[in-house]
């Protein structure tokens, strides 16, 4: 099976208020020395793979690359220039290959993203957060929305058919009719893809700690629900088909059953899915096998780690499907029991909220079926009008999904996801 590559680039010109990612502002030195142990993780990893003389190709196939962070968008043409070259000299990147980058559209101007598009990248997201310019001052974001209109504008004529908007809503104290404009605004830029999240005030983060202190209102649940479901309701007027509890793409046929849309996210598909990716730089995340690999998050830990390793030996007799790529920055291991896989297929499974899991495909993966593992779970849940079993017997155009019986949230249920995914786990 093809991997996924994803690479984090760990630097912002400003941390957000309410961002809990792996995330450094103010450390843009060390960018050049970052690309160049990013550049020598990906010659570590990408080593270890069966050469191109015994596969006839470059190497292990990749079918999406994942650039995010961070704002990935501080680095150069260039310094991209120099990574794909690295990925390009151990891996094969499929000729249909989705390749993503996250920006901030404070950070991007025609000619940056002309040159982005020169290197292979196809698919960009922004994130946008709100179409108000309080609302951004308020999440700490260092653009406005002018800064937005300016780089879809560009994007479209740099050539990028492939456009994301992530927003947050849910803010404290935010009011029903402005969310409701910013998802129009959002609609009227025509995006091929959208992404929403609400707001939580993560412990760590400046707007957690406020809220704590009394200093930061508590988002409302209530009204958050409220705007999600308003939200969904307009998308879908507008053509955007919802295909994961958080997302909707447009698509050439909306009705096409359980496939996903055609702009839908290929490369978080393969999150969802239970599917094996590597992952590249600080703090960043792989999957392959049973395993569950991360790296360390600091900066300078992860440079001096990978640009003192030296290349591990490998063994040509070791086959590809059993193969545990190796990276020096890697901080923690996890060998997943097959329950703990059972368990995260139906998890990450049930937030697609077109194809849930199938019953075909997790036989096929355990070798036991998967009312006999959840079966109970499952029966409570149909009470509950949670979940439902569908039928695919409506895609004469892919007949090996004929047949197919699938379990997936209800739509009363997306706004409880919580409640069904704590019974698998």
């Amino acid at each position: 099976m093809p991997f996924s590559l994803y690479f984090h680039i760990p630097f912002c010109a400003r941390r957000c208020a309410y961002c809990d990612f792996n995330t450094y502002a103010g450390r843009e030195t060390l960018i050049p020395a970052y690309v160049d142990a990013l550049c020598r993780e990906i010659e570590i990893v990408g080593s270890q793979f069966p050469s191109p003389s015994r596969r006839g190709a470059r190497g292990e196939v990749a079918h999406t690359l994942f650039f995010g962070g961070g704002t990935p968008s501080l680095l150069s043409p260039r310094q991209y220039e120099r990574i794909f070259e690295a990925i390009r000299a151990h891996f094969e990147i499929l000729p249909e290959a989705e390749i993503s980058l996250e920006a901030n559209p404070g950070t991007v101007s025609l000619d940056y993203l002309r040159g982005l598009r020169s290197l292979g990248f196809n698919r960009i997201s922004f994130g946008v957060q709100s179409f108000h310019p309080d609302e951004l001052r308020q999440l700490e974001r260092i653009h406005d929305p002018f800064d937005v209109f300016d780089a879809l504008r560009w994007a479209r004529r740099a050539g990028f058919d492939n456009l994301n908007l992530d927003l947050i809503y849910g803010l404290p104290q935010q009011r029903a009719d402005r969310w409701s404009a910013t998802i129009q605004q959002a609609v009227n830029l025509a995006p091929e893809h959208l992404s929403l999240y609400a707001l939580t005030l993560e412990h760590g983060t400046p707007f957690g700690r406020w809220a704590a202190r009394g200093l930061l209102p508590l988002p409302d649940p209530d009204a958050a629900a409220e705007m999600y479901e308003r939200a969904g309701e307009v998308l879908e007027a507008h053509g955007y088909v919802q295909y994961e509890i958080s997302n909707w793409a447009r698509d050439a046929n909306p009705s096409s059953g359980i496939l996903p849309p055609l702009f839908a996210c290929r490369h978080n598909l393969t999150y969802w899915r239970c599917e094996p990716y590597l992952g590249f730089g600080a703090g960043a995340h792989g999957y392959f096998g049973d395993l569950r690999v991360a790296n360390v998050l600091r900066i300078n830990s992860y440079i001096e780690k990978v640009s003192t390793a030296d290349l591990p030996p490998v063994s040509s007799h070791q086959p590809s499907a059993v193969r545990r790529p190796f990276s020096p920055a890697c901080a923690s291991r996890q060998r997943l029991t097959p329950r703990q896989q059972m368990q995260e297929m139906m998890m990450l499974g049930l937030r697609l909220t077109r194809e849930g899991v199938s019953a075909r495909e997790f036989a096929d993966r355990f070798q036991v079926q998967m009312t006999d593992v959840f079966g109970k779970e499952i029966d409570e849940l149909l009470g509950l009008g949670l979940v439902e079993w569908v039928e695919e017997n409506s895609l004469p155009q892919v007949p090996e999904l004929a047949g197919d019986s699938r379990l997936r949230l209800t739509r009363r249920a997306r706004l409880l996801g919580n409640q069904v995914f704590m019974r698998f786990v």
